[in-house]
């Protein structure tokens, strides 16, 4: 019997590509992602990877009228500690349009509306196990209302200069992918990175 060659998407790879997708089997479902056990042909041997799925995410870099960028220090879990990065949140559907969840995470977690909200970037986080793409999104015109957070966030907002956020990635002090590249990305673009 011939096996099929079926990515993780569903799709078929190319018929002779030196790896190739035999069976994608979820393993486990949580809230925000699925992982799955992935029976892969890799130069005509079998072997399994893992693949986390996520239905992807957006995230704002909300700049201040006098320049400073609004972060959000949050405890995270998987690292044991808060971390200070940029609002950000999951689609709540795949199909939800990005620029509404950067919207809505940007209020929800900061408190302020954009005015002005401009696709900026973009990302995938973790590139060797997981499929995660994150949209970059720049806000400006910033007004105040507030903060609409779920039941199990403890988010608080900070202003930073840009020149204090460069120095934290610089010392390594700063580990969010998508933050990190969004500060970056920002800095470039102003002809200071």
């Amino acid at each position: 019997m011939e096996k099929k060659n079926l990515g993780p998407s569903g799709r078929i790879a190319e018929k002779d590509a030196p790896v190739k997708c035999l069976s994608h089997r979820l393993a486990y479902e949580g809230k925000i992602l699925k992982v799955y056990d992935d029976l892969m042909e890799v130069n005509g041997r079998e072997t399994h990877w893992d693949l986390v799925h996520h239905n992807g995410a957006a995230c704002v870099l909300p700049v201040t009228e006098d320049g400073k960028l609004l972060m959000v220090r949050q405890y995270r879990h998987a690292l044991s500690r808060y971390t200070l990065e940029i609002p950000a949140g999951k689609l709540d559907s795949p199909d939800e349009p990005m620029i509404e969840c950067a919207r809505r995470e940007l209020e929800e977690e900061t408190g302020y509306k954009a005015a002005e909200l401009t696709h900026f970037l973009d990302i995938n986080t973790t590139v060797a196990f997981c499929d995660e793409f994150i949209g970059v999104f720049l806000a400006k015109g910033l007004t105040k209302t507030h903060q609409h957070l779920d039941e199990d966030e403890d988010i608080n907002v900070e202003a930073w200069e840009l020149s204090d956020l460069l120095q934290l990635i610089y010392e390594r002090k700063m580990t969010d992918s998508k933050t990190v590249a969004a500060i970056m990305a920002y800095a470039v673009s102003l002809g200071k990175g």
